[in-house]
């Protein structure tokens, strides 16, 4: 799937959110890692249209994971820290992908309802009038 069939966000929104969805994973911190993995796939789903929060994802999971000391997830993200660049010169990206070692790093994924929800949310708190 090309990113341009991925519905586009404004940077500064996607930003946003982003940033909220990796601040909601380090206020996870002491939860289980089934508990945690979630924000940070959501970030990962949102970010990878654009390069510099696809990255950034993904150095997030390879922290986390080498916290973990999860030695597949560990090379899995070194892996995938490769593929970005490239993925985003020749504009050619798994789109929906949650970006964890355990999936293909080439293939599109359908949203789940969990990260669809976790994205949706980000996004409504950088629009409400409250921040």
């Amino acid at each position: 799937m090309r990113m341009s069939d991925h519905p586009p966000q404004a940077p500064a929104l996607q930003r946003q959110a982003f940033d909220h969805l990796l601040a909601r994973f380090d206020a996870s911190a002491g939860e289980p890692p089934a508990t945690r993995w979630p924000w940070l796939e959501a970030a990962h789903v949102l970010g990878q249209t654009r390069l510099g929060l696809h990255w950034r994802s993904h150095t997030a999971m390879l922290r986390y994971a080498l916290q973990l000391h999860d030695g597949n997830e560990v090379l899995g993200q070194l892996l995938r820290l490769a593929l970005v660049p490239l993925g985003h010169l020749l504009q050619r990206l798994p789109l929906g992908n949650i970006g964890r070692a355990h999936v293909s790093a080439l293939s599109p994924m359908a949203t789940s309802a969990d990260t669809a929800d976790r994205i949706n949310a980000a996004l409504r708190a950088m629009r409400s009038p409250d921040l």
